[in-house]
């Protein structure tokens, strides 16, 4: 599981202030389908919002745990039925351009309109 300090979550929880619920887990708890849609929508934002169809405040807790846990995310705030997550995106590394190789190509500016 990520941790986060004080001043990280902070800056999180004003972020997603502004955010709508990605991902609903109703009254069927946390499946693994469920868990492979927040995989999903953590792969494409690095914040989520994730709204809980259920009253009881342990079983949320509990599940915000889990989903951390399991998909290696940093628990941000758990307000009412409302979960905050966050994992950092990952980049994909850029390959160097490749080299042409062989003789450069000259443009006819380059070369000089000699017709």
């Amino acid at each position: 599981m990520l941790t986060l300090s004080v001043l990280q979550r902070r800056d999180l929880k004003a972020r997603a202030h502004a955010l709508n619920p990605v991902v609903i887990i109703g009254n069927a708890g946390l499946t693994p389908a469920v868990l492979d849609e927040i995989e999903r929508s953590l792969k494409s934002h690095d914040l989520l919002k994730i709204r809980v169809m259920n009253d009881d405040r342990e079983a949320r807790a509990a599940m915000l745990q889990e989903i951390c846990e399991q998909l290696k995310a940093g628990p941000v705030q758990h307000i009412g039925k409302i979960l905050v997550v966050f994992r950092p995106l990952e980049v994909p590394i850029a390959k160097p351009p490749k080299r042409r190789q062989g003789k450069a190509v000259q443009s006819k500016k380059q070369l000089g309109s000699r017709t």
